[in-house]
């Protein structure tokens, strides 16, 4: 069952870092194909199971779940689905990087 979400970045920094990166960029187009995806479907990613959650974002971010939504060339875009005062689905993009920097801060 799709359920549909208003898509943010997690903070000014990187939504300017996304801003920042030239309109041809294909990780820029990706991120734009996977924000259009969640706006559709909040559950669009794949679920990272709760014991693999990077401890730096449950403190930082305070969250209590995490998705993964796969980029191509091996990219990945991590993302939290949370709910606002109305109960609007909020999905809130944490990061996204090349499948190197994904296995590190993964620890795979």
């Amino acid at each position: 069952m799709k359920k549909p979400s208003k898509v943010v970045f997690i903070n000014d920094k990187l939504e300017n870092s996304f801003n920042s990166l030239k309109e041809d960029d294909f990780v820029k187009k990706s991120i734009i194909r996977a924000i259009h995806d969640l706006r559709e479907n909040a559950f669009a990613g794949i679920q990272v199971p709760k014991k693999l959650i990077p401890k730096e974002y449950i403190k930082k971010y305070r969250i209590n779940n995490l998705w993964k939504y796969d980029l191509p060339k091996g990219w990945r875009l991590l993302y939290t689905v949370t709910a606002d005062n109305e109960v609007e689905l909020i999905s809130a993009i944490l990061e996204w990087f090349n499948h190197k920097e994904y296995e590190k801060r993964m620890k795979y």
